[in-house]
C-alpha cells in the first residue's frame, strides 16, 4: 500500500479539536503529529478542513443478492463512501433471507469482489433457524438481525419460544427492529374499513404507530434484562422509547443500547405532504415532538448511534398507491452532510458527529482498531470542508435508484476525501476505484 501524509488538518475525534498532520502507511495511522516531515506518495493539503474519523454505518440494506433491481453491494458502497461513510453492517432480508451460514458466506464473498468500503454483514434469525444462528463466528461478524416486526419473506421472529433461545443463547450482540405486528394490522384493518384501498401516506404513522414501537421494544428490553442479552435496538422513532434506555453507565459496560436514523432526525409527519411515498419508511416518520425527542437523547446519551438503515428502492416502486408502496429509501451519500447540517443549526457539536457516528458505533460492536483516528488503528477517515454548500440534484447522485429524499436540499459541507482501511477512495468530488473494503473483524 501507498503512503498518504496529510497536512494541517483540523481534526475531530475523541470530544476535541485540534490542528496537525496525519502519516498513514500501510493502511494504517502511523503518526499523529504537529509537524510530520516525511515523505509520502500522496501529500493532501487539509489547511481549513476538517478530519473525521470515517463514519461506520450499522444498518444498511444493499439489496444483493436477489434485489439487484434496486441496488449492488458495489453500487452503494460508492455512495457511502463519497459520503464519508468508511465501514457498513448490512442487513439479512435480501432474497434469499441470510438464514444459514451459507448464505451468509456468499454475501461475504460479494462484499471482498466488489465493496469500496469496508463491511461486515448481519446473520438472520427466523422462528426456526435457531441452529444456524448458534454456528455464528462472534470474532468475523457484527451480530444477529431479529425482526420483531414484519419483513421480507421468512424473517418475522414471532414465537415466543424462539425469542427466548435467540435471547438466552446468542453468543453476540442481537440487534432488533421493534414493532408489534398485531398492533399495526390492527390499525392498518381499522383504515382499511374507512378508506378501503385508498389509504394516504399521511396515516403511515397510524398504521405504523408509536404504540406499535413501544410494546415491541419494552418487549425486546425486557428480555435482554431477563437473559442479560446484549441488545441494540435498531431505528427509535418515538421520544417514548427513549427512556427505555439508561445513560448512567459507560457505553462500553452497557447491555441494552440504541440507534437513531438520520430519518428520524430530519424529517416530520408534516413533510409527508411534501414527500409522500419517498419518506415511507418502517418505523415511520413520527411527529416534530418525537424528532426532538430522539435527539435530545442522542445528545445526553440515552440513544448511542447514528445510522442510516439505507433502503433503496426504485422510484417506480415508490410511486405506487401507498398500499403497494415499499417502505425504505436511500441515504449513505447524505447522512454525514446532513448531520453537519444540523451542526451548522446548532443542534449538535462536530465532537458529538464523530462520538455517535463513529467512536460508538466501534464501542458498541467492539469493532477491532476502527472509528478512532488513534496511531495503530486502520486509516478510515473523511475529511470535509464545513463551508462548501451544495445542492443535491440526481445528477450528483451515485445510489443506483438514482433519487434522494434529500434532493433539492442545499447543504453546507462537502465531504473533500475518503480513505478507507489507508485507501483514498474519494476525492474532490470523484470516486477512485481499484482497492476493495476490507472484511470488518470484532474483539470479542
Amino acid at each position: 500500500m501507498s503512503t498518504i501524509l496529510i497536512k494541517a488538518a483540523t481534526i475531530v475525534n475523541e470530544n476535541q479539536q485540534f490542528v496537525a498532520d496525519v502519516f498513514i502507511n500501510d493502511g494504517y495511522i502511523e503518526q499523529i503529529d504537529k509537524q510530520i516531515n516525511k515523505a509520502a506518495d500522496k501529500e493532501i493539503n487539509a489547511e481549513g478542513l476538517y478530519l473525521f474519523p470515517g463514519c461506520i454505518d450499522d444498518q444498511v440494506h444493499f439489496r444483493e443478492p436477489g434485489l439487484t433491481h434496486k441496488a449492488h453491494i458495489y453500487s452503494e458502497s460508492r455512495a457511502a463512501v463519497a459520503g464519508g461513510i468508511t465501514s457498513f453492517m448490512e442487513m439479512p432480508n435480501t432474497v434469499p433471507n441470510t438464514l444459514t451460514q451459507e448464505l451468509l458466506q456468499d454475501k461475504y464473498d460479494i462484499g471482498a469482489r466488489t465493496s469500496l468500503a469496508n463491511y461486515s454483514f448481519f446473520m438472520g434469525a427466523s422462528n426456526d433457524n435457531i441452529e444456524e444462528v448458534l454456528k455464528t463466528d462472534t470474532a468475523k461478524v457484527c451480530g444477529i438481525k431479529v425482526f420483531m416486526g414484519s419483513s421480507t419473506g421468512n424473517m418475522l421472529v414471532d414465537n415466543p419460544t424462539t425469542l427466548e433461545r435467540i435471547f438466552s443463547q446468542s453468543p453476540m450482540l442481537v440487534a432488533t427492529h421493534c414493532e408489534d405486528e398485531a398492533t399495526i394490522k390492527s390499525n392498518l384493518e381499522h383504515y382499511k374499513q374507512l378508506l378501503g384501498e385508498n389509504i394516504p401516506v399521511r396515516l403511515h404513522p397510524k398504521i405504523r404507530s408509536a404504540e406499535a414501537c413501544y410494546i415491541s421494544s419494552s418487549m425486546a428490553v425486557d428480555l435482554a434484562k431477563k437473559h442479560n442479552t446484549r441488545l441494540h435496538i435498531l431505528h427509535i422513532s418515538t421520544e417514548k422509547e427513549t427512556y427505555l434506555f439508561d445513560n448512567s453507565i459507560p457505553l462500553k459496560d452497557k447491555r441494552i443500547t440504541a440507534e437513531a436514523c438520520i430519518h428520524h432526525l430530519w424529517f416530520s409527519d408534516a413533510d409527508y405532504e411534501t414527500k409522500g411515498n419517498l419518506i415511507k419508511w418502517n418505523p415511520a416518520v413520527k411527529k416534530a415532538s418525537d424528532r426532538e425527542g430522539i435527539l435530545k437523547a442522542v445528545l445526553n446519551g440515552r440513544i448511542d448511534v447514528i445510522a442510516t438503515d439505507h433502503a433503496p428502492h426504485t422510484l417506480e416502486e415508490k410511486s405506487l398507491p401507498y398500499l403497494q408502496a415499499p417502505s425504505g429509501g436511500p441515504l449513505v451519500q447524505h447522512a454525514l452532510p446532513a448531520m453537519l447540517e444540523l451542526y451548522h443549526q446548532g443542534k449538535i457539536t462536530l465532537e458529538q458527529i464523530a462520538e455517535k457516528m463513529a467512536h460508538n458505533v466501534a464501542i458498541c460492536f467492539q469493532i477491532e482498531k476502527r472509528g478512532f483516528i488513534r496511531e495503530g488503528y486502520w486509516a478510515d477517515i473523511a475529511l470535509v470542508d464545513l463551508n462548501s454548500p451544495w445542492k443535491v440534484n440526481k445528477d450528483n447522485l451515485l445510489y443506483q435508484c438514482k433519487w434522494s429524499p434529500f434532493e433539492g436540499t442545499t447543504f453546507q459541507s462537502k465531504i473533500t476525501y475518503t480513505i478507507v482501511s489507508g485507501n483514498v477512495v474519494w476525492a474532490n468530488g470523484s470516486l477512485v476505484e481499484g482497492e476493495a473494503g476490507k472484511r470488518l473483524s470484532f474483539t470479542r
